[in-house]
């Protein structure tokens, strides 16, 4: 037999314990003592079973055993595997639908209408009508075989500008999901300048999931979320957010905020946005954008926002270890991927569980690539064309990037996000790798408050478990 030696993970601690990120499985392994001698011995090279196993005892054959078989360590019989190609067609469990291009702000960062757009739509539908929407809502259903839940997400330019195609379409797609024996689940995402009393009550009655964009308080949430004439949008939104939460509590509302040079105050923002407002979660993205744009985040700033993140998740933490909810969604979003162990081929469900539909009726593979016709995979009368989806999928593999195979984080990470890589890098399959040291530092971060909670208050993961049967 070949001599032993490491296999690929990433070794953290928590709550005293010792564990095992296991790279490529996503798995979390929990070390004994005799299992980190096992590792130690290692750390200087290849060793044989016998030199291993020396003077540690009866248990040690078992110990490097589970290892093996967690594949923390390797004889050299073949492993790692490559990842495997997903199996296409792939069941679908979510469209989203663009259901208009048009927008009242103009917000300077905007993947859609800014400097780095993708989207070309000039000459198509400017608002979806009804019948495509239905359309949308009939492809979803007829390809989602074995899914007995499915989701419909209503998006924009500023969604409640179609509103009225938004109410139409949730009434159609509950009744063609009954008729199937589906349930579909809604939500919308909008700036929040047109929630009138109206539309939040009609939200609240039907249960339809909400989140709002917004960059947090006054003087930052105005650098670069304006109307068409230079306005700040805060003051407008504000007072309706405010109605929204007091009104609508079928649902958790959450909000969305995208960080630019500007705007990188991230705990100003989460205790505005969380304490003063009163969002049930908060989630915060950095700008899609190229790097020679004013409002795109450097180095320096990637790191600052890091710090503050991690302030965040500690806090997180002590929240989770008394049994309470924290609403950095950030984290739990992280938390939930590495307690199901998932590994990715893929960094997204784009073009496989989910689409991006745009008002002409054209199938994308997500919102972020709608009205581009450079990424169109087909019209949603037609269907996909697959040769185009296995052509957008395999470009995006996590086999196709090199630079992606030497990193422990590339399970959760996959490359990163297709928008980004093709608005940095000019292709969907490249490995976004300015924010390679961020992501390995922030699942790091995670890694750790995963560790703690499952050794001081391990009840609490239950709800991850809850929410994906629940997904």
């Amino acid at each position: 037999m070949n001599g032993y030696r490491l296999g690929e993970f990433h070794a953290f601690e928590g709550g005293s314990r010792k564990y095992l990120y296991l790279v490529p499985s996503g798995a979390i392994f929990e070390l004994t003592d005799l299992a980190a001698d096992i590792l130690d011995r290692l750390r200087s090279g290849e060793r044989s079973q016998e030199e291993l196993l020396a003077g540690l005892g009866p248990d040690a054959a078992e110990a490097l055993d589970d290892l093996h078989q967690a594949r923390a360590v390797s004889n050299g019989n073949g492993f790692p595997e490559p990842a495997e190609k997903t199996p296409l067609p792939f069941p679908l469990s979510t469209v989203v639908l663009n259901v208009t291009n048009q927008c009242n702000l103009s917000c300077k960062y905007c993947y859609e209408f800014g400097e780095d757009r993708v989207a070309n739509p000039e000459g198509k539908a400017k608002f979806m009508p009804e019948e495509t929407a239905r359309e949308a809502v009939d492809y979803l259903l007829a390809h989602s075989p074995g899914r007995r839940a499915v989701h419909l997400t209503f998006f924009g330019g500023e969604t409640l500008m179609n509103f009225p195609v938004v109410r139409s379409t949730i009434a159609y797609a509950r009744e063609k999901a009954h008729a199937a024996g589906k349930y579909v689940d809604f939500s919308l995402t909008t700036n929040a300048t047109l929630l009138t009393p109206e539309v939040i009550e009609y939200l609240a009655e039907n249960q339809v999931g909400v989140t709002i964009s917004i960059d947090g308080p006054r003087e930052l949430n105005d650098q670069l979320r304006v109307f068409r004439n230079g306005r700040g949008s805060y003051d407008v939104i504000a007072p309706r957010i405010k109605e929204l939460l007091a009104r609508h509590r079928s649902r958790p509302i959450g909000a969305r905020v995208t960080l630019t040079s500007q705007v990188v105050d991230v705990l100003k923002i989460y205790r505005h946005l969380q304490q003063d407002l009163g969002f049930h979660e908060v989630g915060f993205a950095p700008v899609t954008t190229s790097p020679v744009r004013l409002y795109s985040i450097g180095g320096g700033g990637l790191d600052i926002v890091l710090r503050q993140f991690q302030v965040l998740a500690q806090e997180y933490l002590e929240y989770a270890l008394r049994g309470e909810h924290h609403g950095f969604s950030n984290v739990t979003d992280t938390l939930a991927e590495l307690h199901a162990g998932i590994s990715k081929a893929h960094p997204c469900g784009a073009s496989l569980g989910l689409v991006g539909v745009g008002p002409s009726g054209d199938i994308a593979p997500c919102h972020r690539f709608v009205d581009s016709d450079a990424h169109k995979l087909g019209h949603i009368s037609t269907g996909v064309d697959p040769g185009k989806q296995a052509e957008f999928l395999e470009r995006g593999h996590i086999s196709r990037k090199l630079e992606c195979h030497t990193c422990w984080a590339r399970p959760v990470c996959s490359g990163g996000c297709y928008h980004e890589s093709y608005v940095r890098y000019g292709d969907t399959g490249h490995a976004n790798l300015h924010y390679c040291e961020w992501i390995r530092g922030w699942t790091d971060t995670c890694l750790r408050i995963y560790g703690e909670i499952a050794a001081r208050n391990p009840k609490f993961l239950d709800h991850f478990d809850e929410r994906r049967a629940a997904a």
